[in-house]
């Protein structure tokens, strides 16, 4: 079987792709159009983000039995058209959950102990101690929406701090001992802190707005590590300065390109000016699954996967 390779990943990938007999062809600067006019020569296509597997490139792909993508989410391929042609869907959240978990703790601990605000200050020779003075994750509910490989994984990390954990999920029994399954409604009645963990479906596009966020009893801290389309900016933005939302820690943004790669293809949006000058708002380059053990751990996965269905 041949496999083309559409994005750089770890060398573990093509290399023990090589040794279970694949052939592995790569080509990271072609075309879309270009790739759309070889890709008939292919069994498998093994890609990041770089651009949509769409029904016009599926159509190409006359030989294709199988699509990889190094990465949680599926996205950026049309699954319903792929599936009816019989190409198999591979991807690897398992890969880099661990990474999404721990990076999410760290922002909401920064976020709580103002540890942005305070380097920035010490840096320019401001000594302001009560101004940072924290508060503790010790005795609060955080409550995690979406609870598969990603939000178990931060429920894992919250163990030892005293927490009440809370998940919300659309599936049924998917709780366990780190997380108690609840309805929305209690949901929304008891955390402190929400953490959003859902992959980008049609369900989950806007999810985060203004009538969302206001069914919740309490003013809460907000965490997303997951998908930046989940939340209408402008509303968390209105809800920062109301003080529904204390403060915001985002891996991900509305604005993102779905490559990933850039942020912006156009001017900077007014919320955005906003998050960018917040004190309590910490933004990071959608990394949180971004480390160097996860990068290989995706490539293993994908690898096993391949193996496991081809082999």
């Amino acid at each position: 079987m041949k496999i083309l390779h559409l994005d750089t990943n770890h060398q573990l990938l093509i290399d023990k792709l090589n040794q279970l007999g694949f052939q592995n062809d790569e080509d990271y600067s072609s075309s879309k159009a270009d790739i759309e006019k070889k890709i008939k020569n292919y069994d498998g296509v093994i890609l990041r983000s770089r651009f949509t597997i769409d029904k016009q490139f599926l159509d190409a792909a006359a030989s294709l039995k199988f699509i990889g993508r190094v990465g949680a989410g599926l996205e950026n391929i049309d699954c319903d058209y792929a599936e009816k042609k019989g190409v198999h869907l591979i991807s690897a959240p398992e890969g880099n959950s661990n990474a999404v978990g721990e990076h999410t703790l760290g922002m909401l601990l920064s976020l709580f102990n103002k540890l942005n605000k305070a380097d920035a200050e010490v840096r320019q020779g401001r000594w302001l101690r009560e101004d940072n003075r924290g508060i503790e994750l010790d005795g609060k509910t955080v409550g995690i929406i979406g609870y598969g490989n990603m939000g178990k994984a931060f429920a894992k990390k919250l163990k030892g701090f005293g927490v009440v954990v809370l998940c919300y999920d659309i599936k049924d029994d998917v709780g366990d001992e780190n997380a108690r399954q609840v309805s929305l409604k209690e949901f929304q009645q008891n955390v402190d802190v929400v953490s959003l963990h859902t992959p980008q479906t049609p369900l989950t596009v806007n999810m985060i707005n203004t009538d969302f966020i206001n069914q919740f009893k309490k003013p809460f801290w907000f965490m997303n590590t997951a998908r930046g389309k989940s939340v209408v900016t402008s509303n968390l933005v209105d809800a920062l300065k109301s003080g529904k939302i204390l403060g915001t820690g985002l891996d991900v943004l509305e604005y993102e390109k779905a490559s990933f790669e850039h942020l912006f293809s156009s001017d900077l949006p007014e919320a955005f000016q906003y998050l960018i000058k917040a004190k309590n708002v910490l933004l990071t380059p959608h990394v949180a699954g971004w480390t160097v053990e996860s990068k290989e751990k995706l490539a293993q996965t994908i690898v096993d996967k391949i193996k496991a269905k081809f082999c």
